[in-house]
C-alpha cells in the first residue's frame, strides 16, 4: 500500500512563475506539481497536492492528512511566521513533516526569519528554489522506510 503524502502550499503560491521572479523564479506551481506527480509516483507516494490562499483551508487540509494518517510536505509561505493556528494543527500530526521554502528565508529581511511553523516540522529545506519540493519528498521516503534518522 503507497504511503499518503499531502503536499500543501500557502499564500501567493499559486503566482509563481509571474510574482518577483528574480526571487523566485519563473517556474509556476503547476510545474511543480507535475514534477511532485512524477517523484510521487516513482517513491511510491499516494499524493494530495494542493494549494490555498486562505489559512483555514489549509487547518482543514492538515486535519485531513491527520485523519488519513498522511506525511506533510508542506509550503506555509507568509504564514510560515505569523500563524499560530497552522503551526497548532501541524503539531497534532503524528507523521513526518517537511516545510519547505524557495527562497532562502532566513537570509532574506527579518520580518522572514522569525519562523513559527517550522518549530512543528521533522525537517526543513530552504533556498534551493523549486528543487525543495524533491528533496524534502525524498528525505520523508527515506525517513518513512526507516532509513537515515535526524541526529537532533
Amino acid at each position: 500500500m503507497a504511503e499518503r503524502l499531502f503536499i500543501l502550499n500557502g499564500p501567493n503560491l499559486d503566482m509563481l512563475g509571474r510574482r518577483e521572479p528574480h526571487l523566485y523564479g519563473r517556474v509556476t506551481l503547476a510545474a511543480i506539481e507535475s514534477r511532485c506527480r512524477v517523484v510521487a509516483e516513482e517513491l511510491g507516494f499516494d499524493l494530495f497536492f494542493a494549494q490555498s490562499n486562505a489559512e483555514g483551508q489549509l487547518i482543514d487540509w492538515v486535519h485531513q492528512a491527520y485523519d488519513e494518517s498522511a506525511a506533510i510536505l508542506v509550503n506555509p509561505a507568509g504564514l510560515s511566521t505569523r500563524s499560530v493556528a497552522l503551526y497548532d494543527a501541524l503539531r497534532m500530526v503524528d507523521k513526518p513533516i517537511v516545510e519547505v521554502h524557495l527562497t532562502n528565508v532566513l537570509g532574506r529581511e527579518p520580518l522572514y526569519r522569525d519562523l513559527l511553523t517550522a518549530a512543528a516540522a521533522w525537517g526543513f529545506l530552504a533556498g534551493f528554489g523549486a528543487e525543495v519540493y524533491e528533496m524534502g519528498m525524498r528525505g520523508l521516503a527515506t525517513h518513512l522506510s526507516g532509513g537515515d534518522r535526524p541526529c537532533g
